[in-house]
């Protein structure tokens, strides 16, 4: 029986976030923290032999985020395959209302960055690997009782763990939040997301695109080169046919979807889908235990705010742990762990609030509606502070 003071399940991420930004408490206190990963970690962590994809998944950074990075010491590396993000357009295809969110107006390089989920992994990886961290992978953990002291985990590589405090940074998908009784409210969108990279005819110029369409909303992120991620959002069932499509048929709807703001689609990438259901954790923390990242809260991807939210989440645990500790409150003690949830309450609830809304006001389709969203994107483009409100927001600066 191993003794962990904190265990990691899920080396994703947001897990290998968290072990990350746990580093100077490591030090500090002499914790002992073990990862547990059900996926085998990349052969080659090496930065020299990373290949930047043409259909690489790519994650949307806000600038916040960036802050947080820099704290810990990553950002300088994350930068080399980042592509910032200068301007946000966002419109509704067919009405005049326009609002759009620059980065010079607040007197900032970029709102936000986007950086291939791949280079996230192994910058991270990479950092993990110089920590005095024990590390199970590939494992799952196939039992997990409550304890006196915490939880006791039972691991499919035959380890038994006894952790003062374990998080599922699992995104959901073990089953053990269920096993665990920890009951989640789901909103089902009936929709789901469509995504791709795309090549387009000329420079985006730093511009991402939010753009409401009679097929559904579509998000389109700048790339390094001339390359854009696609988010494009399909009521459930009616992706199929666009799957099925040639890449070349696949881009003529598209275009004819979006329109030519950001030129012609040139080529497209693999192209994958996912149904979407806004899920949040009834508990998200109890005695020993706290829930982070997709297992927590799975958001609309269109507003790009999940793993943003998710990283604030890590640095208020590490902020709550490192303010019990000096009090010499054990890591898995409800005091720390009400902190951690008085840290988060009001962000998570704002940022959900937020992206389900405005998916929910652009998904309804009425005449007056309309012309009140457009009156509203207008009057958020010309009311300067408003606008500079809702680019903070983007951010990730302002909650």
């Amino acid at each position: 029986m191993q003794q962990v003071d904190i265990a990691i399940i899920g080396g994703g991420l947001v897990g290998a976030s968290l072990a990350a930004a746990l580093a100077p408490t490591i030090q500090a206190h002499g914790l002992k923290v073990a990862v547990i990963e059900a996926a085998p970690l990349p052969s080659a962590l090496n930065s020299d032999a990373y290949q930047p994809s043409f259909d690489a998944r790519a994650s949307a950074i806000a600038r916040g985020s960036r802050q947080h990075f820099e704290t810990l010491g990553l950002w300088d590396a994350l930068s080399r395959e980042a592509e910032p993000i200068g301007r946000i357009h966002v419109s509704e295809r067919g009405r005049m209302g326009v609002t759009r969110l620059d980065a010079g107006e607040l007197h900032v390089d970029a709102l936000g960055y986007v950086i291939p989920n791949a280079w996230l992994g192994q910058v991270l990886h990479q950092r993990l690997a110089t920590l005095p961290l024990t590390w199970h992978c590939p494992a799952k953990v196939e039992n997990i009782a409550v304890t006196a002291q915490g939880h006791r985990l039972s691991l499919s590589d035959g380890s038994q763990l006894e952790a003062g405090l374990t998080v599922l940074a699992d995104g959901g998908r073990s089953g053990l939040k269920e096993r665990l009784g920890i009951a989640s409210r789901e909103a089902a969108y009936d929709q789901v997301a469509l995504i791709a990279n795309v090549a387009v005819s000329r420079p985006h110029q730093g511009v991402a695109y939010e753009r409401f369409t009679d097929d559904g909303p579509i998000a389109l992120l700048p790339l390094a080169g001339q390359r854009m991620a696609l988010i494009w959002i399909h009521e459930l069932g009616r992706e199929q046919s666009r799957l099925a499509l040639s890449d070349g048929d696949f881009l003529a709807e598209l275009q004819r979807a979006f329109g030519e703001r950001a030129g012609r689609f040139r080529q497209v990438g693999t192209r994958h889908a996912y149904p979407l259901t806004l899920v949040t954790a009834n508990e998200p923390v109890r005695p020993g235990l706290a829930v982070l990242g997709n297992a927590a809260h799975a958001l609309h991807p269109v507003a790009g705010q999940g793993f943003n939210l998710a990283l604030r989440g890590v640095m208020d645990l590490v902020a709550a742990l490192e303010s019990g500790l000096a009090r010499q409150a054990a890591p898995g003690s409800m005091e720390i762990l009400a902190d951690f949830e008085r840290r988060r309450a009001a962000d998570r609830h704002n940022v959900i609030r937020f992206s389900d809304g405005l998916i929910r006001l652009f998904g309804i389709d009425h005449p007056l509606l309309s012309h009140a969203r457009a009156a509203g994107l207008v009057a958020t483009n010309l009311i300067g502070p408003l606008r500079r409100t809702l680019a903070r927001r983007a951010m990730g600066t302002e909650r």
